[in-house]
């Protein structure tokens, strides 16, 4: 049983398919022995005023507060976002993160340019799948090249929606040039590789990424790993962190990483 559990990956109901409050989902966490939590609430850039992010956000960031304020000397709360293709629209993006002092911001891909969500995806072919995964890791290095985020998140995303949608599972090796690049791209830069647990809830029953990836991370120069639950419902907070520093261990990584004022700050796996 690991001592030091951090979850840097929560969603709130100030996410469109958030379900608990900040405040509830604190109370579950204090519950569960979690010392720290980051509430990253959703901000779609590319949709940032036409869904209504904008509104979302500032929410988002008050009850945040609210809850660290609330809960000091419990749970430390950590204020972060998730910015979801932020390098699709950087005046906007440094608009979002000029307004607010944020702990972490982790940076996402949930669509390709001028698409839908992969989770919003009817079904997919093998030759569609290896298309998009080709385009979708483009743009994984497009937003590192941009580069105004902490925490890489969920690097296999896509692969949840064709495994769940149509069956069909992703060798991460039929796209070894470009992982290599990513993961390299991120150890340069300094930001941290997260494993995320939500696909251990989901059909594909894995974490985004798997061992293998984490290790070639370490052995391209990574320094920093985070662990998030990517939790939507209060319950998940915390879930998949045991299979998440058991790969950190193994993987060669004996520190996990949480971000205060967007300073990484390393702590034992214990």
């Amino acid at each position: 049983m690991y001592q030091r559990k951090l979850d840097l990956h929560v969603h709130t109901d100030n996410s469109p398919d958030g379900n608990h409050s900040a405040m509830f989902i604190c109370e579950r966490a204090e519950f569960c022995g979690m010392r720290a939590i980051a509430f990253t609430d959703h901000c779609e850039v590319d949709t940032y005023k036409a869904e209504q992010y904008d509104k979302r956000v500032r929410q988002a960031y008050f009850e945040a507060s609210k809850a660290q304020s609330a809960f000091c000397g419990k749970v430390l709360v950590l204020r972060g976002i998730e910015l979801g293709q932020p390098h699709y629209d950087k005046a906007t993006a440094a608009e979002i993160l000029s307004k607010r002092e944020y702990d972490e911001v982790i940076g996402s891909v949930h669509n390709l340019r001028d698409r839908e969500d992969f989770y919003f995806m009817e079904s997919f072919t093998e030759e569609s799948v290896k298309a998009l995964m080709t385009e979708y890791f483009d743009e994984i290095l497009n937003m590192l090249e941009w580069g105004n985020f902490d925490i890489l998140a969920h690097l296999t995303y896509p692969c949840r929606y064709f495994f769940t949608k149509s069956g069909i599972a992703v060798d991460l090796a039929d796209y070894k040039p470009q992982v290599d690049e990513i993961l390299k791209l991120t150890a340069e830069k300094g930001k941290a590789l997260e494993i995320n647990t939500a696909g251990l809830r989901q059909a594909i029953g894995k974490l985004s990424p798997e061992f293998e990836t984490v290790k070639r991370f370490r052995e391209l120069g990574g320094e920093f790993v985070t662990y998030g639950s990517d939790a939507h419902f209060a319950e998940d907070v915390g879930k998949g962190m045991e299979e998440a520093y058991d790969v950190m261990l193994a993987a060669g990584f004996t520190e996990l990483t949480f971000f205060q004022q967007r300073t990484p700050l390393k702590m034992p796996i214990e």
